[in-house]
């Protein structure tokens, strides 16, 4: 604690101008020898620092001076010894306050402290002060606790070191400083005690600076009343509230001692202001990296903005995170979706704004929208209202045109959308109470490396993490589960989706979800994709079945491996291209590796698949895909097959597939075997020159049969005799309706069994 010095007349000892007869020169018993004509002390009657004072030639290896009379002791007291020194001649001694501790029979107290701290005299004429303090309790500051058994002390100085110094002494000192340690004991300072009113409009901030101040290690105490504070207010003590503060929206508290969120909702007497103002500390440059709910539930009546909380801030990347609690949404009107209808101009060669909007005042940024031409999660992240136009976080499909839209706001309880970058975010086992009521987190415009660690998204009324723009950049979603608020609702009539993204590189891995319209919608390349159970099924007998997981992007580098694919599709599009046909000098559909995952179906139709490609345009091919070691299994219905193309826009060019592996899967209750390369066998028992081998479906995406890998004889080719024949036919492919069939050319009719290896692709 600081230090307040109360002086107290009674226990000041003579001067030393008033004789040396009161002045031992041991221990200041009654008896001992005093200063009083001694040879090596005299006062100096006018010393330039002190006046009067005591000069003492040291001679002895401790010379003491102690005041006879008893200066006393009682429990819960403490006082201060001090003198100023200085050295005028000779060897520059040591000095320090030493005592005589005193029981209440006279006799000396053993086993205490009797010195102060020891303090070197610097040089000729420099004035030093030492000081020591005594009491009874062992607390921070005191230097000789004597406990409760001390009723005196004869108190005064020890010169120790080198002898044959001359060393002048002002007059000794000794105050009370009780009160100084009435609050160490308490462990707390009042603001009260330092000019706090509390009355709601006197601006008590310059009192809890001085409480602050004060408090030195211990507690500030904040009672009952209302205490304006008019700006920025930093407090480095911890403080506890029992009334609360009332301060500007842009004024920021910053809690050092204890900056948790029950110290903010306490300070503020509410729990989603306490939200507000600890969100606003966390993103404002303090000294805490981490804002720890301690296991609290904050109950929100409204979405936290930054606009609500941290007015002015644009942009933050400094690594920051909200651990260790619930988030609940509590039902109430801030949470109703706002729903604009307009009609606005689409040019893809601006892919990314809509112009000539009308009503473009009354759309909110974050809103998402909805129409012909629209690809999902396609977003409004950001506005000019003079100018009559909106940023798209996704271009649309649909082609130059003048076209109605409706404009969806969801609300969140987190929501980052009036921020222009926000980076090194990190939610980390936090539980989202969603409660049907609201969404979970929406993302700033832009930023990178944002995080969601161990998170829980409960009954998400419309979305669970929803990027605007690009701050889903280098994203990482690890081991959270997320809970649709339609889990009773039919997989048709579901809207809800749990992760959007639309830039690169997201780590999504170890999650569960369970039925929202979809599991993730994703946009860019580079994605992990890992160890998931995204399951999407509903109670429906022969129900139909949706994508999990809508990758939009043409060219990915994706993988997608060691999942659990449940009642649900991989759905790959390019619904996000402002020109969807293939114009070349792009990529087509490409650079997709589906290892490993578990897929699953039960109760669906025949028709269901759990890989569909979805072109978007015309002319568009796969150049890329690998689907390999994963098991396809469907329960209770069969399905025909496990992939197909959706040709509701367009179909793909067969002629130009390349490099695609579709191996070592496994299928049960699939009707349809599909592998490229494909390994069938033939038997042809009539002899002919042209035999004409059947591939069927078998191939993926009932593909054409465009490369025959090898041919191999698996018994004795003979012609109509019988005699074998060694010749060699010649292949050719695509031949047939479909030019899904090979043909074998021989020199002469011929009879036997093959085993022929074939390719929907070129294999380079």
């Amino acid at each position: 604690m600081s230090i307040a010095i109360i002086g107290d007349q009674a226990l000041m000892p003579r001067p030393f101008q008033a004789g040396l007869g009161l002045w031992s020169r041991t221990d200041g018993r009654p008896g001992s020898p005093t200063w009083a004509g001694a040879s090596n002390a005299a006062i100096v009657p006018a010393d330039e620092d002190f006046g009067a004072c005591l000069e003492i030639l040291k001679q002895q290896a401790v010379t003491s001076i102690r005041y006879m009379r008893q200066t006393p002791i009682t429990p819960g007291n403490y006082l201060r010894i001090s003198a100023r020194v200085k050295a005028i001649a000779g060897n520059l001694p040591q000095v320090r306050v030493a005592a005589f501790a005193g029981a209440r029979n006279g006799s000396q107290l053993a086993g205490v402290t009797q010195v102060g701290p020891t303090v070197s005299l610097p040089g000729y004429g420099e004035v030093v002060e030492v000081s020591a303090i005594v009491g009874s309790g062992r607390r921070e500051g005191v230097d000789m606790a004597w406990g409760r058994d001390a009723a005196f002390g004869h108190f005064g100085l020890d010169l120790i070191g080198d002898n044959n110094g001359s060393v002048r002494i002002e007059n000794l000192a000794i105050e009370n400083v009780t009160s100084a340690f009435v609050p160490g004991m308490l462990d707390w300072v009042d603001v009260r005690d330092f000019g706090a009113v509390g009355n709601g409009v006197s601006d008590d901030r310059a009192a809890f600076i001085a409480a602050d101040q004060a408090a030195n290690g211990g507690e500030v105490l904040v009672p009952a009343g209302t205490y304006f504070i008019a700006s920025d207010l930093s407090m480095n003590a911890p403080v506890r509230f029992v009334g609360k503060l009332k301060m500007p929206r842009a004024a920021r508290l910053a809690l050092m001692g204890r900056f948790d969120f029950p110290t903010y909702a306490d300070a503020f007497g509410d729990e989603t202001e306490g939200m507000k103002r600890a969100l606003q500390a966390l993103l404002g440059y303090t000294d805490h990296g981490t804002l720890d709910l301690r296991g609290r539930t904050v109950n929100l009546s409204e979405p936290i903005t930054i606009a609500g909380a941290a007015p002015g801030l644009t942009t933050f990347s400094n690594r920051r995170v909200i651990t260790n609690g619930q988030i609940n949404a509590v039902e109430g009107p801030a949470w109703a979706t706002a729903q604009v209808n307009s009609a606005g101009t689409y040019d893809p060669n601006a892919p990314l704004v809509l112009s000539n909007v009308a009503n473009v005042a009354n759309i909110e940024v974050g809103s998402r929208i909805n129409g012909n031409g629209v690809g999902r999660e396609v977003y409004v992240n950001g506005k000019n209202v003079a100018a009559r136009t909106l940023s798209l976080s996704q271009p649309l499909y649909g082609g130059a045109g003048t076209r109605n839209y409706s404009f969806l706001r969801y609300r969140y309880v987190f929501d980052f959308s009036d921020m222009e970058r926000l980076s090194r975010f990190t939610f980390d086992d936090v539980e989202f109470l969603l409660n049907g009521v609201a969404s979970g987190v929406m993302l700033a415009k832009s930023g990178s490396v944002n995080t969601f660690r161990d998170c829980f998204f409960t009954h998400a009324k419309d979305r669970g993490i929803t990027s605007i723009g690009s701050a889903c950049q280098g994203m990482t979603v690890d081991r959270c589960e997320f809970l649709s608020n339609e889990m009773a609702d039919l997989a048709q009539n579901r809207t809800s989706v749990a992760i959007n993204i639309n830039n690169n590189d997201a780590k999504i891995r170890h999650n569960r979800a369970n039925r929202f319209g979809h599991f993730l919608v994703a946009n860019g390349g580079g994605h992990i994709i890992e160890g998931n159970h995204w399951f999407q099924g509903d109670d429906a007998q022969n129900g139909v079945r949706f994508g999990g997981l809508v990758l939009t992007h043409t060219n990915l580098q994706v993988t997608v491996t060691g999942n659990y694919i449940d009642n649900c599709s991989i759905e790959w599009t390019n619904e996000h291209d402002a020109r969807p046909d293939f114009e070349g000098g792009e990529y087509s559909f490409g650079g997709l590796t589906i290892t490993g995952n578990t897929f699953l179906a039960s109760n669906t139709t025949l028709g269901f698949n759990w890989l569909v490609i979805k072109p978007y345009g015309r002319a568009h091919f796969i150049h890329g895909l690998a689907v390999v070691g994963n098991v396809f299994k469907s329960q209770n219905n069969s399905v025909a097959r496990v992939e197909k193309v959706d040709t509701t826009f367009a179909d793909l060019n067969y002629q130009r597939m390349r490099n695609i592996l579709f191996q070592g899967n496994m299928f049960n209750g699939v009707n349809t075997y599909i592998a490229n390369p494909l390994d069938l066998n033939h038997t042809q028992a009539t002899a002919a020159s042209r035999w004409v081998l059947p591939v069927n479906a078998s191939l993926p995406f009932n593909g054409w049969a465009r490369n025959v890998e090898s041919v191999v004889a698996r018994s004795a080719i003979t012609n109509g005799a019988g005699s074998p024949v060694a010749d060699m036919p010649w292949i050719q492919a695509e031949v047939g309706q479909g030019r899904r069939q090979i043909a074998l050319n021989w020199r002469s009719a011929v009879k036997g069994s093959n085993a022929y290896r074939l390719r929907m692709d070129n294999p380079d």
